[in-house]
């Protein structure tokens, strides 16, 4: 039987060939501290600020990853997607970088916001119920119309591997990690993060944290099958994705812990980094600020890496 892209699992090399491809593009986002937030957590916080990525969002790393694998007949015919915000804006972007047409799929009621992003960067929008069902089908139906390759936005094995290699900068840049946090929507983000740092910082415990109003990861672990029907009810509009099928398996495979945090805790710690750090985050990247004070006691006196995935806020 043929393995199609999207059944493929990633592994370690694709990281780095991912990481090699995005160079061009890509931009090496800082680590920040803050000593008030050390001491707040009782733990050494190393924050991988992605807000700083392009896009405003670690999500160009993935998008630019399967867009510049792409071969030359395949590029022509442009790249679709289906997203709330980030990816969208993240595949345009990658898209005009190639010179390709680029197709979004949105559902309504989406962050305005990050919907002029997308069509700033010269995407075509189509917008469609706010569930994935929907988003799914307009994608495929665009697809089907016009021809062009379908990203995923978290389940393309290309974009989890583009992904990974925020936390791969992370780990190559600060030793000694005992934990790295990340979001989790629909698994992308932690899928590429925990073969990155299972490949080159082995003993690294990997967590992702995820809403409890949006909490079908967790859910899904508990059960031992992937949870899909749920209905997201959280501030974290990047994270109200379905878990994918591949990133089920990655969480499970790599032994991915999930923390679940309430939007209270998540909202008062975008205002701690906001207040403390200088700098503007979405409230799905705070949320991993907000586990990490939620579970104190898993990472006192640790050293902890901790993605933040994008700073576009209305």
């Amino acid at each position: 039987m043929t393995v199609t892209r999207s059944e493929r699992i990633p592994e370690f090399v694709d990281v780095l060939a991912a990481a090699a491809r995005i160079a061009p593009h890509a931009h090496v986002t800082p680590v920040l501290r803050s000593r008030t937030l050390d001491a707040l957590a009782g733990a050494e916080l190393f924050f991988k600020c992605e807000n700083f990525q392009r896009v405003g969002a670690f999500k160009f790393r993935g998008a630019c990853n399967a867009v510049w694998a792409l071969s030359d007949i395949d590029a022509a015919h442009g790249v679709v997607t289906h997203s709330s915000g980030n990816h969208g804006a993240a595949l345009a972007l990658a898209a005009k970088t190639r010179g390709i047409p680029a197709h979004v799929v949105v559902p309504e009621g989406a962050v305005k916001s990050k919907l002029a992003a997308i069509e700033a960067y010269g995407a075509q929008l189509y917008f469609c119920a706010p569930n994935m069902a929907a988003r799914e089908a307009m994608a495929a139906q665009v697809q089907a119309s016009t021809g062009p390759t379908l990203v995923h936005p978290f389940t393309d094995p290309l974009v989890i591997a583009g992904q990974g290699t925020a936390a791969l900068e992370l780990a190559n840049e600060i030793d000694g990690l005992a934990a790295v946090v990340t979001p989790i929507g629909g698994g992308g983000l932690i899928g590429g993060t925990a073969i990155a740092v299972s490949g080159c910082a082995k003993g690294t415990r990997i967590f992702a944290a995820e809403p409890e109003g949006a909490d079908e990861a967790w859910q899904s672990l508990q059960r031992g099958v992937r949870v899909t029907e749920h209905r997201p009810e959280t501030v974290c509009d990047g994270l109200r994705g379905t878990l994918g099928e591949i990133n089920f398996d990655l969480l499970r495979h790599y032994g991915v812990e999930i923390l679940r945090v309430s939007d209270a805790e998540t909202l008062a710690a975008q205002r701690l980094i906001g207040e403390r750090m200088k700098i503007i985050v979405e409230p799905s990247s705070a949320i991993v600020l907000a586990a990490v004070l939620r579970y104190r006691d898993r990472f006192a006196g640790q050293r902890v890496g901790l993605v933040v995935t994008g700073g576009n806020v209305e």
